[in-house]
């Protein structure tokens, strides 16, 4: 039992170390969510239980080059495995597509649902979980909290 809380202990460490920073992709340096042109807001209401949604903005550096931007958020539990892909809320392509490689084609600030329920239909436990937000291969991290 010991040894269990002292790999969680790491684990939450690295992981939320990771949650304030943006996520490095190999030979790119980190950035923070005020240079690369979009910011993962937190979630309300958080914690929340059963559901929540989730803002986040797109900036107009990102449309300079006239193309899309390609969205995809995920969510992941302490141990770092995908819970589930929110979907994504007033999207072109319809309500309730999942945000996954998702193109947008303007600046704006946008919304995702998440129903509290993990990629297999079911109810997710209590507990710390993290949303991943990346936009063209860049990501952030926030912390949200099922509280059942």
């Amino acid at each position: 039992m010991r040894r269990m809380w002292g790999v969680l202990s790491v684990l939450l460490l690295t992981f939320g170390a990771s949650v304030t920073l943006s996520a490095q992709e190999p030979g790119k340096p980190a950035t923070s969510g005020r240079t690369n042109g979009f910011q993962l807001e937190q979630n309300y209401p958080n914690p929340f239980n059963p559901e929540t949604k989730i803002p986040f903005v797109l900036g107009e550096g990102l449309f300079a080059s006239g193309r899309p931007v390609v969205v995809t958020l995920r969510i992941f539990n302490l141990l770092q495995q995908m819970v589930a892909i929110p979907v994504a809320l007033n999207h072109p392509a319809g309500e309730g597509v999942k945000l996954k490689q998702l193109e947008y084609t303007q600046p704006g600030r946008y919304e995702a649902f998440w129903d509290g329920k993990d990629i297999n239909g079911r109810p997710v436990a209590s507990g710390i979980y993290f949303m991943q937000l990346t936009v063209n291969g860049v990501s952030q991290y926030k912390r949200m909290y099922v509280l059942k």
